[in-house]
């Protein structure tokens, strides 16, 4: 593991599931990435991430649900076979799907979005646990899907949770090139009051 945290950051890219080779990403990377993402901050020490991990068999009734909510909900003058069969292609591409869940405080205090924020916070967690092992990557997935009532049901989600996308997970093809980083000059955002 690479322990230079401004180059883990700064080398951090999302990589696309056609960018996988479909080989498997050793567990205990997995599980470094779910420990280190339990250490994001929390305000109030509600710690309201949950992840559900889908591997193998799971992954592929994960994609074959996805595909079917797609279907469902897209108009037909809108449908895509296409995207309809990249949810097939998938099967073959991933080593792992990791659906991020909040669980929201029932306390009346804790603003939502502070939930959310520990939440983005522990998904930043595994990606850059997972930054720091060449030949890996993944990407934080979202879109209108993820948010269906369905899906939530398929997902078994609580009253007070809430998907807030899937992180896929894979072995990085090895002709994928990397692609450097673009960001404006940080100097152009920040206002120092003094």
């Amino acid at each position: 593991m690479n322990n230079n945290i401004s180059e883990i950051i700064k080398n951090r890219r999302s990589v696309f599931t056609n960018q996988f080779s479909g080989e498997k990403v050793p567990e205990e990377i997995i599980e470094e990435m779910l420990e280190n993402a339990n250490w994001a901050p929390t305000h109030m020490h509600t710690e309201p991430w949950r992840f559900q991990v889908f591997e193998n068999q799971s992954a592929d009734r994960l994609m074959d649900e996805l595909a079917r909510i797609y279907k469902l909900r897209t108009p037909v003058e809108s449908f895509s076979q296409a995207k309809m069969d990249k949810y097939q292609l998938r099967k073959n591409q991933i080593s792992h799907a990791i659906v991020i869940i909040l669980h929201k405080s029932l306390r009346p205090d804790l603003p939502e979005i502070e939930e959310v924020a520990a939440t983005a916070a522990a998904v930043q967690n595994l990606w850059l646990t997972l930054a720091s092992y060449p030949g890996y990557g993944g990407y934080w997935s979202t879109g209108h899907l993820v948010y269906t009532d369905e899906f939530r049901q398929f997902l078994k989600l609580h009253e007070n949770q809430l998907c807030m996308g899937i992180f896929y997970i894979g072995k990085i093809k090895t002709d994928t090139p990397h692609t450097p980083g673009k960001r404006d000059d940080w100097n152009n955002k920040v206002t120092w009051i003094l």
